[in-house]
């Protein structure tokens, strides 16, 4: 598999920067959207670069310095749960995507774009892009991108175990695991829970 394809083919067609963009917590009951902006150099070898999901936590965080080393620009934005509520999830990630492409030192001419929407209800890519499925497993840039947007979103989290030790935020980041709504039935909401999400759960 070549790492460096769409990134080749977007050389091509002559846009000078690219990058990769990817999101992080789309589907959590708690805390932001992150998402990553990175511009590698062409053909940059970063050993065991490789989609977020399919790295162990110990390696996202070995290798968040070395991207951020290695690219010629990277960006990292969010989106909070109170926007996730008052817009929805998948305008959500379009901005946090936007916010972090307009966060870039250098302006990309083109982004490489994770999966196959580019557009919400309330908010869209507004960069040249193409949209990659899979794009974190097939895309250098995209794939340093998702290590960035996760890593830093976890921390976050565990930011937030500190400052609401009782819903355990850092064992679970946000996710609807057993623990998580456990604590949420003692506790209730929390002011970083997404009050949609546990509507629509409710309501199953």
């Amino acid at each position: 598999m070549d790492f460096w394809q769409y990134e080749r083919e977007a050389l091509e067609e002559d846009h000078a920067l690219i990058c990769g963009c990817d999101e992080a917590g789309a589907g959590p009951l708690a805390g932001p959207v992150y998402a990553a902006a990175v511009i590698l150099p062409f053909g940059e070898d970063i050993p065991g670069l490789d989609d977020s999901k399919k790295l162990t936590e110990k390696r996202r965080e070995a290798l968040f310095p070395v991207i951020q080393e290695r690219a010629l620009a990277w960006s990292v934005a969010f989106v909070d749960a109170a926007e996730i509520d008052r817009t929805d999830i998948l305008s959500a990630r379009m901005r946090a995507m936007q916010l972090a492409i307009d966060g870039l030192s250098q302006p990309p001419g083109f982004a490489l774009i994770d999966g196959n929407r580019d557009h919400g209800r309330s908010a869209a890519i507004t960069t040249p892009h193409r949209c990659v499925v899979k794009g974190d497993s097939l895309s250098a840039s995209i794939a340093a991108a998702s290590i960035l947007a996760k890593v830093s979103r976890d921390r976050y989290m565990v930011e937030m175990a500190e400052k609401y030790p009782e819903y355990c935020f850092d064992k679970h980041k946000g996710y609807g695991t057993e623990l998580h709504y456990a604590m949420l039935a003692q506790h209730g909401p929390s002011p970083i829970h997404r009050r949609t999400f546990l509507k629509k759960k409710a309501e199953r």
